[in-house]
């Protein structure tokens, strides 16, 4: 198309430059001739040239005129000659004088002559007039003309006029065949001429090949493609092409289907024999001619399937609304009765679930031989309506070794029993059920054992009555078999939870107080809650010193179960042991922490095992000879402290780092508190959850504490009411410990000289003490215990020596002074002249010991009164 444009450009051009020669031609000699008359006639008839020539010197004044007027006509000569053709002109003033080139004459004979001659300027187009006298005589000649070359040059100058058109209409042919063949290559997508042909051979042959029939109909209703399908499904005639789809004798409803200008999806219509899905869509929906394209696909086939289809698409769904719905809980009852109320709203009229006993405590039920009574608990019960006369949830069921129920349960195989009234397994169970069963409606039954990592846990009983639409077939065996299978799991993934759950429980549990010590500084509550998805780390003590001090600890260990739970008695087994060395709260801390970065060397070196690190701890001993506290905490919540009044505090204490981390040593913060005075306690789990920060939580936490005037066990309460969450992730511990003091009665103290005649006076002031408090029995071990103590101090200590009795629960006797050199128990040969002395302080009192205190040490003993 491109090389034809340009040849006819290139003709055209042709063409044009021809005509322009052949007219040039014709043009140039008129445009000469006329030019030069009308010069030389003009100039020949001016005034006075007649006068002139007659003058005495002609070209002297001629010679100007010529030459201006020769210029003013745009010639290329104007020559003046005499009648012998002598030139009085010339524009080359050599040539004047000479013979004038051309035929003079007719002009002689008073005629105009035109000519070509060869003259002194080349190749001249030249005019002769004669100039005549007033009586008509002529005097001269008068010659204008052009150059044929110069008559040529015009003409050429629209040469390049004529081929810049040329030029400019060959490049919009160019530019208007690139658009077309632009947008050509667009709507063909790049296809070539011979492409274009073989795809619409293909599509002409596909179009009559497919098994989907297509019918084209144009605006006017007439059919402007139909394939062979189409005429096959539609018992077109051969000439259908071309007519009305109306005179083609369709039925009403396919007829009007053809002729739609609306959308149609799938309709489904009949014709003769067949079903037709058909599809309709208009064509000039996007730009389009008018009309509309139907395709139609037999559907006869697919119509017998649709039902059993859409059977199995209800049992997947069934499947997947099961997988949602059941398990979403670790409870085994839970779970259960999410299996029975599932199945009886989708898939039968009623269903029970029976479980042995011990998986509803986390264990696994007892292998059974073939044909032995099967004992299973009733769970669940689900059904269209809640007054079946089936066994309720909670009875134990005793199964006959003939009912599918026990048969399934032994041997792990399903049972369908199509009809129940003619089972004689089933009624063996029990006649009067049976007959209730019977007379309620209830005539087919599935029985299928719940089994799960080769764990058999129970049996699902699927119910349906005669009002259902028929028995159970093995269609719906193999559904509830599915059901139950998944169920199983569900229920084997809760029993082995409960199984875990219980035994962390125990755990910690043993691992946790059973009973508060007996003490008489602190009127002590606790509260302890393990989380509801599983047991954590957190726990509290109450641990007696000596002195009548009592030491609180409360700890939290990160993570849940039974790693945390073991974790948790290790620590607190650790901390009790501490607290016998009677260490200040700093350094037990420290010692604490020293031990829990051992355990986590211990668990990285044998590999899998679970780091301790996290564990935080608070750790209180509180004196009530002086009612002073000395608190540290080891990245613990800050402890509270409730005055007397109501008052609220949060303890402001150095931090610390939690255990396991190493490097930072621990603070020690001491206060007085007054009698009366509420020390609070608690883990992270009270004070934080998911809903709520820590910030809050304390807030609520102080807010609720301020309220004098109550009890330990009601703070407990009022805490918790407050506190609680709905759902909690998170174990809670809280202590609760009302302070008190000793009565200034009760506590003796003397200083002791460090001489060994001090020891009598010792024994005497003690004796009157005790005659005092009415322990009159106690003054014999209390002398031996005083001599003992006093003498080892005198001899082996160093001053100021002091002795203090405490009459509390026990007789305490303290013997203090400023050595840190300590006693120890041994015992002495016969030839030893000391080292009895302690033996026997050991022997007459409860117990005893050693603890350093800043200014040295203090050896006490306990009696029991």
């Amino acid at each position: 198309m491109f090389l034809l444009q340009v040849l006819i450009v290139l003709l055209l051009v042709v063409a044009a430059v021809v005509a322009l020669l052949i007219e040039s031609r014709s043009d140039r000699f008129a445009a000469a001739r006329d030019r030069s008359l009308a010069a030389a006639e003009a100039f020949a008839h001016s005034p006075g040239l007649v006068a002139t020539m007659q003058g005495p010197d002609p070209t002297a004044v001629l010679q100007p005129a010529t030459e201006a007027a020769r210029k003013d006509a745009q010639v290329d000569f104007i020559v003046v000659t005499d009648r012998n053709g002598i030139r009085y002109t010339h524009p080359e003033p050599d040539q004047i004088g000479k013979k004038f080139v051309g035929t003079i004459g007719p002009s002689l004979n008073g005629h105009v002559t035109v000519e070509q001659v060869h003259g002194p300027l080349g190749l001249e187009y030249q005019v002769v007039v004669p100039v005549e006298d007033a009586h008509g005589g002529v005097v001269g000649i008068v010659s204008a003309g052009m150059k044929v070359a110069n008559v040529s040059s015009a003409i050429d100058r629209q040469l390049p006029v004529v081929l810049a058109a040329g030029a400019a209409a060959l490049g919009l042919a160019t530019a208007g065949t690139a658009l077309v063949g632009r947008r050509l290559l667009r709507q063909t997508h790049g296809l070539g001429p011979e492409e274009m042909t073989r795809m619409y051979e293909h599509h002409d042959a596909v179009l009559h090949a497919v098994r989907e029939g297509v019918a084209i109909v144009g605006g006017d209703g007439r059919v402007l493609l139909a394939n062979d399908e189409a005429r096959r499904l539609l018992d077109l005639p051969a000439d259908a092409e071309g007519r009305a789809v109306t005179d083609l004798g369709l039925d009403p409803r396919t007829t009007e289907l053809l002729l739609s200008e609306s959308e149609v999806t799938d309709e489904v219509i009949p014709v003769g024999d067949l079903l037709l899905a058909v599809n309709n869509r208009p064509t000039d929906s996007g730009g389009g001619p008018p009309g509309s394209v139907t395709t139609l696909r037999d559907s006869t086939e697919l119509r017998a399937l649709a039902g059993k289809a859409e059977v199995a698409r209800g049992r997947l769904r069934l499947l997947y609304d099961a997988s949602m719905a059941i398990g979403t809980t670790l409870d085994v009852r839970r779970t259960a009765e999410e299996l029975a109320t599932m199945a009886s709203r989708e898939f039968c009229d009623y269903a029970t679930i029976d479980l042995a006993d011990e998986v509803l405590i986390g264990e696994e039920p007892q292998t059974l031989t073939a044909g032995a009574t099967v004992e299973l608990r009733r769970v669940a019960v689900a059904g269209i309506r809640d007054d079946s006369p089936l066994y309720r949830p909670g009875r134990l069921v005793r199964w006959a070794g003939s009912t599918p129920q026990a048969e399934g349960f032994v041997s792990g195989r399903s049972a369908l029993v199509p009809e129940v009234a003619t089972d004689a397994g089933w009624r063996r169970q029990d006649a009067e059920l049976t007959q209730a069963v019977l007379d309620f409606g209830l005539a087919s039954l599935i029985a299928v054992p719940l089994t799960a990592r080769g764990v058999l846990t129970g049996v699902a009983c699927f119910w349906r009555g005669r009002d259902r639409g028929g028995p159970f077939e093995d269609d719906d065996l193999s559904l509830a078999e599915e059901l139950a299978a998944r169920a199983a799991v569900a229920v084997d993934n809760a029993r082995r939870f409960t199984r875990e759950h219980t035994m962390a429980v125990t755990l910690q549990h043993s691992l946790l107080p059973r009973a508060l010590p007996e003490q008489s500084a602190l009127d002590v509550a606790y509260r302890y809650l393990p989380a509801q998805a599983g047991v954590g780390g957190d726990w509290f003590d109450v641990i007696p010193l000596p002195g009548a001090r009592v030491a609180l600890v409360v700890g939290d260990v990160v993570g849940h179960g039974v790693h945390a739970a073991a974790t948790m008695g290790r620590l607190r087994t650790a901390v009790q042991n501490f607290s016998t060395l009677d260490l200040p709260p700093d350094e037990l801390l420290g010692h604490l922490d020293e031990l829990v970065a051992h355990l986590d060397q211990e668990a990285a070196a044998a590999g899998g095992e679970l780091a301790i690190t996290g564990a935080t701890c608070l750790y209180a001993i509180y004196d009530p000879s002086t009612a002073i506290c000395s608190l540290a905490r080891a990245g613990h919540p800050p402890p509270a402290v409730v005055h007397p009044d109501g008052t609220v505090e949060l303890l402001d204490l150095p931090a610390g780092p939690p255990l396991g981390l190493g490097g930072m040593p621990f603070e020690a913060a001491e206060l007085r508190l007054p009698p009366g005075s509420s020390l609070v306690l608690y883990t992270d789990g009270l004070v934080e959850d998911r809903t709520r920060d820590i910030g809050f939580g304390l807030d609520v936490l102080t807010s609720v504490l301020a309220r004098p005037g109550r009890s330990p066990q009601e703070v407990c309460e009022a805490v918790l009411a407050a506190l609680l969450p709905t759902r909690q992730s998170d174990d809670i511990a809280l202590l609760v410990a009302r302070t008190r003091v000793l009565q200034p009665d009760r506590t003796a103290e003397w200083e002791v000289a460090s001489a060994p005649e001090a020891v009598a006076r010792v024994r005497a002031e003690a004796t009157r003490q005790l005659a005092a408090w009415g322990l009159d029995e106690a003054a014999f071990v209390t002398e031996l215990v005083l001599s003992e103590l006093v003498t080892n101090a005198i001899r082996y200590g160093s001053e100021p020596i002091r002795v203090r009795l405490l009459y509390d629960r026990t007789l305490i006797c303290e013997v203090s002074d400023s050595s840190s050199t300590a006693p120890h128990l041994r015992y002495a040969v016969a030839e030893d002249e000391g080292g009895r002395g302690l033996f026997l302080v050991a022997r007459l009192t409860e117990r005893w010991g050693v603890r350093y205190t800043p200014a040295g040490k203090i050896i006490w003993s306990e009696q029991f009164l």
